[in-house]
């Protein structure tokens, strides 16, 4: 690689440095206030630069949310373990104590999410598919479970992935409130082992 070719790519590493200086502010921005109680001329002072510097980067609050729901997305890892991972219960619950150590990603959550449920907030897509998504792949995955023999009797896979999801909703809530007094994995894992039957000893299918 030529010392030219080192130069021209400087300006190009700067800006995306500066962009991704902007989405870090943008995020503890929107975690605190908000996205309407938050605004472009508030989130430049924080990063210490100008509006015009920040709409060369972001056209608008709306691009900027986009990218802030994408850097959670990254943050918060994927929705289903990986193959060969943890599986779909240990999953949920190391996923849920990961969250709690990452600074700012449940309030973000929390406080977006809430916002996007009025109608024409441009976080509301992101958010509608969001929980479809985590709806259908539990759902996939308690199904798998049933097949395996290894659903209670009685429990719905639809309804046990759906609740899944609101008690993750609701106990990372109450965790924001009192984190020294909620444990969000050991809710979700007492949770799943009600519905989940343990798998079958090694031993004794020999």
């Amino acid at each position: 690689m030529s010392e030219q070719t080192v130069r021209r790519r400087g300006p190009y590493a700067k800006s995306a440095e500066r962009r991704e200086q902007i989405v870090d502010v943008a995020y503890r921005e929107f975690a605190t206030r908000g996205y309407h109680g938050s605004s472009l001329r508030e989130i430049a002072a924080a990063a210490g630069i100008s509006l015009g510097a920040l709409q060369h980067h972001f056209t608008g609050k709306e691009e900027l949310l986009v990218a802030v729901l994408s850097r959670r997305d990254e943050l918060g890892g994927g929705t289903m373990p990986v193959p060969g991972g943890l599986p779909f219960d240990r999953h949920i619950v190391a996923q849920a104590e990961r969250n709690e150590r990452i600074p700012g990603l449940i309030a973000l959550y929390s406080v977006l999410s809430a916002e996007a449920t009025t109608e024409g907030h441009p976080g509301r897509d992101y958010f509608l598919g969001r929980y479809a998504q985590l709806r259908d792949e539990y759902a996939a995955e308690f199904a798998a479970l049933r097949r395996d023999g290894r659903l209670r009797d009685g429990v719905d896979p639809a309804l046990a992935a759906a609740t899944v999801v609101a008690l993750w909703e609701g106990i990372q809530l109450q965790w924001l409130y009192t984190p020294e007094l909620i444990d969000a994995g050991a809710a979700l894992r007492a949770y799943l082992d009600l519905v989940i039957l343990p798998p079958p000893d090694a031993a004794g299918d020999r």
